[in-house]
């Protein structure tokens, strides 16, 4: 995953991976926070030998990922993020893609699959659905949950930003070790992502995304009709499987809380042993067999909704 290639995509100049063979379907995979590609160093070879194409890029304030415009607004509201999503597919030229992610990952993937539905064949997210508005954001959790969000509390301050600033690296590790409690990743592990928190506009974009949930910080004027449409808790039409590991240390819902969200071939696997929240790096094997089953999900789907166009003609 070391060959890092560089697109303008959007507003950014994107750096991203892209192994495999060219015209092989297409498996967009989409990291999360404080995580960046190297989340899915295990899962790339795997769809690789499996027959796809698979592009990971460094989201907007991670790696080498860059703003084109030095005065473009540093946003990390989930209206950019997907937005940054779909402008990748459009460079990259691909029409449709499986997407999968986890975190932030995860939550885009959401997005794009509603939203765009066309675009994607198929998605595979850890942690289900978690697609909200800054309204559903507003409504408080249970004491447990909130503790779980501490840093987005911390965040709202100007001591959190300059903290996060100072002990990003530090910052990363804890996270590291309290979303995944079971996850014993070595110092070469942690060092392989390190250096994607050194992005010029890391802290910018990582502020302005917990702000902006809890409604501190202003929108993109430009993404107000897609951040509605995402309010509304759309809908997910595409064949899914979602992910959960047993060792989970972030908040995250039941399958329960979700299932209605999901309205194609969809199905919920949880993982045990011990796996935690940057699921994917902690059991590629797991990952990647979704994402494989869930393209397969689509194919049958395909095959089922053209035999039935058949007998009506």
């Amino acid at each position: 995953m070391e060959r890092v290639l560089q697109l303008e995509a959007g507003e950014l100049n994107v750096g991203y991976t892209d192994d495999g063979p060219a015209d092989a379907p297409v498996a967009l995979l989409l990291h999360g926070w404080p995580y960046d590609i190297h989340s899915f160093e295990g899962v790339v070879p795997l769809l690789v030998d499996a027959g796809f194409r698979v592009v990971v890029p460094y989201l907007r304030g991670y790696g080498t990922t860059t703003f084109l415009d030095p005065g473009a607004l540093r946003t990390g509201q989930p209206g950019a993020l997907a937005r940054d999503a779909v402008a990748l597919l459009d460079a990259l030229g691909v029409d449709s893609a499986v997407i999968g992610g986890s975190d932030w990952g995860a939550r885009t993937t959401n997005i794009v699959a509603a939203l765009w539905p066309e675009r994607v064949r198929g998605q595979v997210t850890a942690s289900g659905y978690l697609v909200a508005g800054q309204a559903a954001n507003a409504n408080p959790l249970p004491p447990e949950g909130e503790l779980a969000w501490w840093y987005q509390f911390y965040f709202a301050t100007e001591r959190g930003r300059a903290g996060y600033d100072r002990y990003r690296d530090e910052f990363a590790r804890l996270i590291w070790r309290t979303a995944s409690p079971r996850w014993d990743f070595d110092d070469a592990t942690f060092e392989r992502t390190r250096p994607s928190f050194a992005n010029p506009d890391h802290v910018d974009i990582v502020i302005h995304n917990y702000r902006w949930r809890l409604g501190l910080a202003p929108s993109d004027p430009t993404l107000d009709e897609l951040e509605a449409r995402i309010a509304a808790r759309p809908v997910i039409p595409v064949p899914a499987i979602t992910l959960e590991g047993d060792a989970n240390g972030a908040f995250h819902l039941d399958p329960s809380a979700y299932r209605d969200r999901f309205t194609g071939p969809y199905e919920h696997r949880l993982l045990t042993g011990g796996i935690g929240h940057n699921l994917a790096q902690e059991a590629p094997e797991a990952f990647a067999q979704a994402v494989s089953d869930v393209a397969r999900l689509a194919d049958t789907a395909s095959a089922t909704s053209g035999s039935e166009a058949d007998r009506v003609r």
